[in-house]
């Protein structure tokens, strides 16, 4: 007797008359009970946020939808402008722009924070002993020659303005957790070691709080791409309208100037 097949997954299956997603009946349980950020941590944690969970969570999502006229929205729109038959080459071409300058710096964030953390043993209570694992964790970026993620921002100088709306969200949901409070330390403390003051960013915070709701830091990109993917969607829309990526490709082109390469 032949072996029978088997592929594992513990997503989703389907016969002729049903739709299974995280061993619920899709349309019985899940459709019009369920909202999409909730089943996209779901779909990703292997388990059903809470309240608190999804409000913070749809609250990155927000946050990362969109930043105005990006590298990634603009390659969107001029894609979408040589081949608008292909909806999904557009799209996908602002999501391949998502790296460690923008959107990357969640999971960057992320990473670096979960890193340190790792390190320690028991974690710091008082914000002086978290300034000082922040102090000395900027200090070894510095010397090793590498940024700190989620310091820093190309249009918000000062302060980015979703970094403390995030934080006092998962404060009052009782989820302002251990890399919340790092990276807000690094914030604290970061102008003695680099001899200027920069804002924590908007896509830092996100993976920060992010790592808090005990998701995988190797997988906060996605996240950061699924929010980002319906600000695309709107580009888009909105390009069909205003044709505003051939105005781009135009201005471009009919400015570009012959310049010889010299050594």
């Amino acid at each position: 007797m032949a072996e029978e097949l088997s592929f594992p997954t513990g997503i989703g299956t389907s016969d002729a008359d049903h739709i299974r997603l995280l061993g619920q009946d899709l349309a019985a349980d899940l459709m019009g009970k369920v909202g999409f950020g909730e089943l996209a941590f779901w779909l990703v944690a292997g388990r059903r946020p809470s309240p608190g969970e999804t409000r913070v969570f749809e609250a990155v999502l927000v946050a990362l939808a969109d930043h105005g006229f990006t590298p990634t929205a603009i390659a969107a729109r001029v894609t979408y402008a040589s081949a608008p038959e292909a909806l999904q080459g557009a799209l996908a071409a602002g999501l391949l722009g998502g790296g460690s300058r923008f959107l990357g710096v969640t999971e960057d964030c992320g990473k670096f924070l979960a890193a340190v953390l790792h390190e320690l043993s028991p974690r710091p209570e008082s914000d002086a002993d978290w300034d000082a694992v922040a102090l000395e964790a900027v200090r070894s970026q510095r010397a090793a020659g590498r940024f700190v993620p989620g310091l820093g921002h190309p249009v918000h100088k000062v302060q980015d303005p979703r970094t403390p709306v995030l934080i006092a969200i998962a404060e009052e949901e009782g989820l302002r957790g251990p890399h919340l409070r790092l990276f807000e330390a690094v914030g604290r403390v970061h102008p003695a070691v680099l001899g200027r003051t920069l804002p924590l960013n908007g896509a830092g915070v996100c993976g920060a709080a992010l790592a808090d709701l005990g998701l995988p830091v190797e997988m906060l990109r996605g996240f950061a791409l699924l929010a980002r993917a319906a600000g695309l969607l709107g580009h888009l829309a909105e390009e069909r309208r205003t044709n505003l990526g051939l105005e781009i490709y135009k201005t471009v082109d009919r400015n570009a100037k012959y310049t010889p390469v010299t050594d």
